[in-house]
């Protein structure tokens, strides 16, 4: 058995997530697991502001402090999530880190695409005496890949299941899902990302509060305001949505700049605007589904992220795609707002392991790879 440690920092900014997860197997045929805690701990608005404004305008020696800032909150994670469930730090063999996303760029034509994570893994391991594995993007870019999705190997690994053709829809600042064959099928994976999740949403809500509130909670904002048809129709014009995967997408295209410049626009209230962009979310999931998804065949529907704790999304999203069951990561046997910690958990056993868990058909790369970077305790 290997205990893993999972840290998750999305592109939501909303905190750090941090899962524990015990693991049996060398292999992925063999593999079985527990998650044994999760906990998440919001960024307080100066580290959410730090983080942004390293995105928006960061220099160089802004760069550097945050990249040792978070691995400072990032250590400070873990020991808060050993404490809060008894384990001792010696039971864990690895942490598995992400990092936080500062900027992505997938390939454009011949131009290799590239990737920055940053929250110091060497720190990590200082703070916390545990081996580390992080840098899981860049070795798929290199590759000639898009760096993302990561998470459908895990995704088979998993959570796919015999007799069924599942969709796994993650809905964090990006939205990303996973189309997934029965469990000992041989099809390939398909995964790549919808589109924005809550990234926009979040943005309006902080504009319309000044930053008092930073997403749309319970749907609230959204339930209030009109979608404005004419511009759902405008925003669905996006040549992303219509390109083919492999694709993935991120804040730099898909962010507060863009909300900016929509909720400058004269006679838009912030309801009507935050509703709009929440049927926007849900009609790019739809649409991809539709286009690549549902061809292949599809049974279920199970929603993870932030996203998944919206009434007025989710309920948008079983909309467009009546009559297929939608369902919350909540079935699947983990806590929806875990799954991805508890993917990178995963990724740092496949790295000790050498199994290569990039998936060519979902990022694009020229092969298989083993992701990750390690960092001694």
């Amino acid at each position: 058995m290997m205990r893993v440690i999972g840290l998750m920092s999305g592109t939501s900014l909303d905190g750090i997530d941090v899962a524990i997860v015990d693991f049996e197997g060398t292999t992925e045929a063999d593999l079985r697991w527990a998650c044994k805690g999760f906990m998440s701990l919001p960024y307080a608005p100066r580290q959410r502001d730090a983080i942004h404004d390293v995105m928006v305008k960061g220099s160089t020696a802004a760069l550097c402090a945050l990249h040792g800032m978070l691995g400072e909150w990032f250590s400070e994670a873990v020991l808060q999530a050993c404490t809060q469930y008894g384990v001792a730090l010696d039971s864990v063999g690895l942490i598995g880190s992400h990092g936080q996303t500062i900027w992505h760029q997938p390939p454009q034509q011949a131009v290799r695409g590239f990737t920055l994570q940053l929250g110091c893994p060497a720190t990590i391991a200082e703070r916390t005496g545990r081996p580390v594995v992080s840098d899981f993007r860049t070795r798929d870019v290199a590759a000639g890949g898009q760096g993302a999705p990561l998470v459908p190997w895990v995704d088979r690994a998993l959570f796919s299941a015999p007799g069924r053709k599942r969709a796994l829809q993650n809905i964090g600042g990006m939205g990303n899902v996973t189309w997934l064959p029965p469990r000992g099928e041989a099809a390939d994976l398909l995964a790549f990302d919808t589109g924005p999740g809550n990234v926009m949403i979040d943005a309006a809500v902080a504009l319309a509060t000044q930053g008092a509130e930073a997403y749309d909670r319970d749907g609230q904002w959204a339930r209030r305001g009109t979608v404005r048809t004419d511009l759902l129709a405008e925003l669905l014009q996006h040549p992303f949505y219509a390109a083919p995967p492999p694709k993935s997408t991120g804040r730099e295209v898909f962010g507060q700049a863009m909300v900016a410049d929509l909720a400058a626009r004269p006679g838009l209230p912030w309801p009507d605007l935050i509703a709009t962009l929440t049927a926007l979310t849900a009609h790019t999931i739809a649409r991809a589904y539709r286009g690549w998804l549902v061809p292949r065949g599809l049974d279920e529907v199970f929603v993870t992220g932030g996203g998944a704790r919206n009434p007025v999304l989710m309920e948008a999203i079983r909309r467009e795609l009546a009559p297929l069951p939608v369902r919350t990561g909540d079935e699947l046997g983990v806590d929806g707002d875990a799954k991805e910690a508890v993917a990178f958990a995963a990724l740092a056993w496949a790295h000790v392991n050498r199994v290569p868990c990039n998936v060519p058909a979902a990022t694009g790369a020229s092969g298989v790879r083993v992701l990750g970077s390690y960092t001694p305790a």
